[in-house]
């Protein structure tokens, strides 16, 4: 059984930061062969792309709605992604969601939707004030 367990959203004003980090583990689950993608959720509104890292973190994408301001990471050592989030604002507010899925290649597409990604973590909120 694959658990992909986020930590480290809060409450945080605007302006600031936070570091989101996703843990994987699973007896048979290999993370090393998986691409990672961080999502969102905000209330009343559909789950959107946020980030992408490859399985090798190779290659990145972002949502144009957070270029320059996030960045995603991955240590294949540890099983871990993480999301560090700067300048926040409030239409950031929702809850993140990590997601495992086997996605190869350059392809952006792909890597922004959300039926790529076969497992997903449970989510943590991160609720931005003004």
């Amino acid at each position: 059984q694959v658990q992909l367990v986020e930590s480290g959203g809060g409450l945080v004003q605007a302006g600031g930061s936070l570091r989101l980090s996703c843990a994987a583990s699973g007896r048979t689950f290999t993370f090393s062969r998986y691409a990672m993608g961080w999502f969102r959720q905000a209330p009343g509104k559909e789950r959107e792309f946020v980030a992408f890292i490859s399985w090798s973190g190779g290659s990145t994408y972002y949502a144009d709605s957070v270029k320059g301001r996030f960045t995603i990471s991955r240590d294949n050592a540890k099983n871990t992604v993480s999301l560090q989030i700067n300048s926040l604002k409030s239409e950031d507010t929702a809850v993140y969601y990590c997601a495992a899925g086997l996605i190869y290649g350059d392809s952006e597409t792909r890597a922004k939707r959300t039926l790529e990604y076969g497992y997903w973590g449970q989510g943590t909120q991160v609720t931005v004030s003004s």
